[in-house]
């Protein structure tokens, strides 16, 4: 009989994940930001001398999502910024290759978000509003990203992401930091988040 294959991740801090069946306890945000912080949103392909992370590209989103919800709630808030949080250990997919791979990657990504959410004192599914708010959010900065950073023209991200509020964007301009500095601001607006909801 074969012996099963291992379908669970040692984390740094020392916790144990089973990707299949994950568990709240076993997760933890220095994970999560830590994976983040690594893994390069358009498979690396962006202009600068660092990866555009997951990590940054969620703290726009959060950023975005509050400017298109200026009284949305803060935990909605907090779910935006983790709205790519499974990512820290399934790692980012462009979405051509998600749709190539089929719903075997969408499930596993919806086990693990919900673990992620009641880790964190969230409802395990996100009302359809507040989900769509957020694909709203991440549309947009996929829109800034594409167009600031992975060379694409005004023409072909609206095509792709569609045409966004450019008040929506205002000032906003996308940075490239080293992955340890763009960790620790994630935790830190976890932590404020956190401190927010009590």
């Amino acid at each position: 009989m074969a012996k099963p294959s291992r379908a669970w991740q040692r984390m740094l801090s020392g916790r144990r994940l089973d990707l299949l069946d994950p568990t709240p306890v076993d997760i933890e945000i220095d994970d999560i930001a830590h994976g983040l912080a690594f893994v390069a949103r358009w498979n690396g392909q962006t202009k600068g001398d660092f990866a555009y992370s997951v990590a940054e590209h969620s703290l726009l989103v959060e950023i975005l999502f509050g400017r298109i919800n200026p009284k949305a709630a803060v935990k909605w808030r907090l779910a935006a910024l983790l709205h790519d949080a499974p990512e820290y250990v399934i790692g980012d997919m462009i979405s051509p290759v998600k749709a190539a791979v089929g719903p075997s990657y969408g499930e596993l990504d919806a086990r693990l978000i919900a673990a992620i959410h009641l880790r964190f004192g969230l409802p395990a599914t996100l009302p359809i509003t507040v989900k769509k708010q957020i694909k709203k959010a991440d549309r947009i900065s996929a829109w800034m990203e594409a167009v600031q950073i992975a060379g694409f023209s005004e023409k072909e991200a609206d095509k792709l992401f569609g045409k966004p509020d450019l008040a929506l964007i205002g000032e906003l301009e996308i940075q490239l930091r080293p992955p340890v500095e763009v960790r620790t601001s994630y935790v830190a607006r976890h932590l404020e988040l956190l401190a927010q909801l009590v």
